[in-house]
Parts: C-alpha cells; structure tokens; sequence
C-alpha cells in the first residue's frame, strides 16, 4: 500500500509539472497554423554544371535545408518538385524579401593570387583554395574593433592556406565572396594553423553584412544557383481558423470517448478518464520540452494516439471483466486483467511506432511531424494506461471483493458464473461424460 501511496504521490507530481510547462512554455506551431511562406525555387545551369541532375539537385536541397535552420525557423518544408525546381515552406517569417535574397545567394568563397591576362593587364586567378574548403566562420572584431569574419579551414583547407600563403609571400592574396572583391592583403609571412580572417576592405564590414556573410559559409555554398520563380504566403488568418478547428475537433472526440467510457465501464472509466487527461497533459508538456513545431497533420496525430490510449484501457477492462466473471477476487481480477492485456497492448503499439519510424525517416517535414507526435503519444499512452491507471485502480478498490459489482458494468449473476461453468465442465471430464 506504502508504493501505492509513492506511485500515487509521483503522479501528481508529474501532473504540476507538466502543467507548469504547458502554461509558461510557448508551443511551437507550423505554417499552416502562424501563416508564412511559400517558395519555389529553380536550379540553374552553369559553365561547369550544363545539366541538372538528381545528384545536383540533392546536394542543393541539403544546402538549402542548411540555410533555413539558419534563419532560426523550425518546420520548415524543402521537397523537390520536378526535376529541378525544390518546394520551401517557411513558417512565422517577417521579413520575406530578407529569406528571399538569404536562400538564393550562391555564397562562393575564393580566394584568388595576381596574374596577368592574355593581353598582359593585371588581373586575379584562382589559387583552387575556396568556401569548400573551410571547416567554419565566425563574427568577430579585429584590432581596431571593426567586424570581421573569421574562417577555419578543415585539415585540406589548411595545408592549401599554408602553402599558399608561403608561394605568396610579398605579394597579395585576393579574397572574392560571390564575386565580389572582400579585401586583398599582402602576404607578409606563410600562415600556418588553418585560421585566416576577411576584414572587409578600409571601410570595414557593417554587422549585419559580416553577420549575413558568417550564416552563408556556414549554411554551405549552392553547387548551382537557384532563381524564385513562385512565392506566396499563408495568412494567420487561415492558421488561426485552423487552430480553432482543431481545437473543437479535440474537445468533441475527448468527450465522446470520456462519457463512452463512464456510460460504459462505469468506475474503471471513470478512473481511465483521469489517467487520460493526464496522458494528455504529460504528452502535451511533452511536445514542449522537446520541442515539437505542431501542425495540422501534428494535431491529427495527437489525437489519434489519444484514441489508442483509450484503446489499450478498454483491453484492460474486458478483461478484468472476464476475470471477475470466472470469480477471481477483485485485487486477482485487476492484476491477471493488466497481465493478460498487456501483450496485445505492447505488440499492437510496437506495430504502430515501426509504422511511425518508417514516416519519419522516409516521409516529407509534414508527414514527420504527424510520425513523431504519433510515436511520442503512443509511448505516453502505455505509460498512461499500465502505470497510472493500474494504481488509481487499486488506490481506489484495494484487496477486497467486489461489492458492486454494478461499478465495474456487471450484474450480480454474472460474477462467478464462468468460473463455475469451468468447474462444471472439469467434473464431467473427470467421469467421461460428454455434453
């Protein structure tokens, strides 16, 4: 009774917590529910690249994929669509022509040594060290107290930076980002340890600009470039609708299955009930920690899980039920119904969370939100309905028989009734009578 009584206590604890997060953590919602962006982009050829393959296009997605987790926004969507055009959806963006002009800059770091063109004038030619070769960037302040951007190289990177700059040495090194002219230094020494920084010429960089260079490195460079050829948005407006959809759609399915299970299973549903608004709140608290970006098809998944919940409860029960019809007492009946209950609970659950990682590992960013919630919500619930409604249960009816039977949704004469038919049936077995 001691355990009972910690496990009780645990539970409770469990609830105000879980509570406190839901209401001072703010919930991550997606595009479809905050409104934001749609854009389509299209790969383009180059002199290098003639033609768009699908190697092309996925290191294109990886990079573009890069670049929005830069911009700080979560739940985003990057599909392709075609053969060289890639969906994006960005959720709650403020500044579009901002992500605009971020997503389609090529972000090619070279740096270049002086040579002489054919006709003899002064011109820059490629040393092979670039953006490929940098491990990462960083913002910061040179002497001066001007923005800088720092680089690293990876070990490749910094045996090229070395050799060159030691081939280089009196002369200048010029340092173009998407072909532009960043600043051009006159070597004075070899640089050893992979390290270099661009300062941005005599005027230096303003913070925003050496800022937007850093997250540009480090998203990665575009392998071709990539023009916008359809953009459009989704209003709040439409996100709001949709919350308010969901939310009554949520609160008529939980209160359809609540008053089922009390019409149906009376105490034990009652008790099931409790234990799944707090699966509910332990899930949702859940989804807040992690965090998890809920959209629509999240929602949907939420709601499901909170149907095989109730599932697992009503295996729990019927057969508690065929235990205290066999004429079990009512501490046996419990125990034996959760026993017997729980293989077809952990295997039809283990199904649905394979299910579940499949989704997440081949589906798209929507079809993932829907898998994770799903997954999350169906481990919750086995928690929910083997834990917290097997000790409410005997919190509740302790080790005694049962009373009233009423309580548990049976008559008088069903109690005992199996159990004595069982017996009947064992006696004319003994004495080789058939029916």
């Amino acid at each position: 009774m001691k355990n009972k009584i910690i496990m009780f206590w645990a539970i409770i604890l469990i609830v105000i917590v879980a509570t406190v997060i839901i209401f001072v953590k703010p919930t991550k919602l997606g595009l479809d529910l905050v409104g934001g962006s749609r854009l389509m982009l299209e790969a383009e050829t180059t002199n290098s690249i003639a033609k768009i393959t699908p190697e092309v296009m996925g290191r294109l997605q990886f990079a573009i994929e890069n670049r929005v987790n830069k911009l700080g926004v979560a739940e985003t969507v990057v599909q392709q669509v075609g053969e060289k055009r890639l969906l994006i959806e960005i959720p709650n963006v403020t500044d579009l022509k901002e992500a605009k002009a971020f997503l389609g800059e090529t972000a090619q770091l070279e740096f270049k040594k002086e040579a002489k063109d054919k006709d003899g004038n002064p011109t820059w030619e490629s040393t092979g060290l670039s953006g490929k070769d940098l491990s990462r960037s960083s913002l910061s302040t040179d002497q001066t107290g001007q923005w800088v951007v720092s680089l690293e190289f990876n070990d490749e990177g910094a045996k090229k930076f070395a050799d060159l700059t030691k081939s280089l040495v009196g002369q200048q090194m010029a340092i173009f980002f998407d072909g532009e002219l960043q600043s051009a230094p006159v070597i004075r020494e070899a640089i050893y340890g992979g390290k270099a920084q661009i300062s941005g010429g005599n005027s230096g960089f303003e913070y925003a600009e050496a800022e937007r260079m850093v997250n540009l490195l480090n998203a990665g460079a575009l392998p071709v470039p990539a023009k916008i050829v359809e953009e459009n948005t989704v209003g709040p407006t439409l996100g709001a609708d949709s919350i308010e959809k969901s939310k009554f759609a949520g609160i008529v399915g939980l209160g359809a299955v609540i008053l089922f299970m009390i019409a149906y299973y009376r105490l034990p549903g009652l008790i099931a009930d409790i234990a799944l608004i707090i699966y509910s709140l332990i899930l949702f608290a859940l989804f807040k920690t992690i965090p998890v970006t809920l959209t629509l098809a999240g929602i949907a998944g939420f709601i499901l899980s909170i149907g095989m919940a109730v599932d697992a409860n009503i295996l729990i029960f019927e057969r508690t039920k065929e235990e205290l019809r066999a004429g079990r007492n009512l501490f046996t009946a419990i125990n034996s119904g959760f026993d017997r209950a729980f293989t077809s609970i952990f295997d039809s659950n283990m199904t649905t969370i394979i299910t579940c990682a499949i989704l997440y590992l081949l589906g798209t960013s929507i079809v993932k939100g829907f898998a994770l919630t799903l997954a999350l919500g169906v481990i919750v619930s086995m928690f929910s309905a083997i834990t917290i409604t097997k000790n409410f249960m005997h919190l509740i009816f302790g080790t005694g028989e049962l009373k009233y039977p009423a309580l548990f949704g049976l008559s008088q004469d069903e109690i005992g009734k199996s159990y004595e038919a069982t017996e009947t049936k064992r006696e004319k077995a003994r004495f080789g009578i058939l029916d």
